[in-house]
């Protein structure tokens, strides 16, 4: 019970970061509208800007976030966290201008930036062979946080745009009380380490974290895989739209289809899946899994068809955990929140980049000045990036580091 109710906290503030962009998207447009007294395509640009502020602060401050949790302790930064996280959406539901709103998206970004201190408590509490498979958990939370952040989002606009806010601060409010009373410090004084600023920030902690023998390709396979796999997101309601009619309900129905089977792959079949083939076997399985699911879904012309695939798409992201636990291998105790800093910033890389160059790459293959057309380009893109992927991982693996193989 000691061990569970503190993964059960780190799970709530997994999925309470990941549902928020999604519980507040359904009503983003019309509070937005009400702040500028403008159009809906004044609207999306300005959409567009409070999605982009998130992601760029989550990629500036998950480093330091990090770095802070392997100084000062996973308990205490994910605590004050959470308290700024609900004060920080209890000011957003009162918003009265558009700025008071941006400047609390950006907040929310460094506030949501926990997942490095979440997977390095995950890390602490592991032993080598459950790494994986509790990383798996921590994927798994993020996937149940993309389902139900859309749908609470949803319900909750019935009562006007600014009750998602209101949800959201209660929400964080409660699980702070509940992560006050049950979650231990796993950080010892054998595995503290200083907090330096020139390690609590993107580049300073690549130059520092690059340095660990065989790390550099795995660094860049998380990098091109975060940017292939954020297709989904990026552009899944406009190329269903486009290729096969479905309006807002139906893709609401897709999206939940394909969280909820990416919860059930991370929280329960990647276990098995890790046991049997182990880690790196797992990878190059995700992997595969991954490029064949993005290359079927350009080409299949049925909704029907691609619904069905969902499951088989969630399948291949059983990369993501076997990877993070490949490279949780080569870090000392007191770095884990380092790396997992990094690599959160590494993700956030992929949400800032990825909706940009899908949704342009979407837009010039459905317009007159493509050569034919194709909507499922972006989705041809990412199973390139994919293939890359393999290559890079299969070149690395024949190389010698430090007279050992790649694991």
């Amino acid at each position: 019970m000691k061990t569970r109710l503190p993964i059960l906290f780190i799970m709530i503030t997994l999925v309470i970061d990941s549902m928020g962009i999604g519980l507040i998207m359904p009503v983003m447009p019309d509070l937005i509208r009400q702040l500028r007294h403008t159009d809906l395509a004044s609207a999306a640009m300005w959409g567009g800007v409070l999605a982009t502020s998130f992601a760029v602060m989550q990629f500036l401050f998950s480093p330091t976030i990090g770095n802070l949790s392997d100084r000062f302790g996973r308990r205490r930064v994910l605590l004050v966290s959470l308290f700024f996280m609900s004060l920080d959406y209890l000011v957003m539901a009162v918003a009265g201008s558009i700025w008071i709103l941006l400047a609390g998206r950006i907040v929310a970004g460094i506030t949501a930036a926990t997942q490095s201190t979440g997977t390095a408590f995950m890390a602490d509490i592991s032993t080598a062979k459950d790494k994986a498979k509790n990383f798996g958990l921590v994927s798994a939370a993020f996937g149940i946080g993309f389902v139900i952040g859309p749908l609470i989002g949803g319900v909750l606009s019935i009562f006007g745009p600014r009750a998602p806010f209101y949800a959201a601060a209660a929400l964080a409010a409660a699980n702070f009380t509940f992560g006050y009373f049950v979650m231990p410090e796993t950080v010892t004084d054998t595995i503290r380490r200083p907090f330096e600023w020139r390690r609590a920030n993107p580049l300073g902690a690549f130059k520092h974290i690059a340095r660990l023998p065989r790390l550099k390709p795995l660094l860049t396979v998380h990098l091109l895989y975060s940017i292939a796999f954020f297709v989904y997101p990026a552009v899944w309601a406009y190329f269903t739209r486009e290729r096969f009619g479905w309006d807002g309900l139906m893709v609401g129905y897709s999206l939940a289809i394909f969280g909820i089977s990416l919860a059930v792959v991370q929280g329960f079949l990647i276990r098995h899946i890790i046991a049997r083939l182990g880690e790196k076997r797992t990878l190059l399985f995700g992997l595969v899994v991954n490029m064949l699911s993005f290359l079927m879904i350009g080409l299949i012309p049925y909704g029907w068809l691609v619904m069905m695939l969902a499951p088989l798409n969630a399948l291949g992201s059983v990369s993501g955990p076997a990877l993070m636990a490949i490279m949780s291998h080569t870090a000392e105790d007191n770095q884990q929140g380092e790396l997992q800093g990094l690599l959160g910033s590494i993700g956030s890389i992929g949400t800032i980049v990825s909706p940009i160059l899908m949704t342009q790459t979407f837009s010039y293959f459905i317009s007159v000045r493509a050569p034919f057309y194709m909507p499922g380009a972006p989705f041809f893109l990412s199973t390139g990036m994919i293939a890359v992927c393999i290559g890079i991982y299969f070149a690395a693996s024949q190389r010698k580091t430090l007279e050992q193989p790649l694991p």
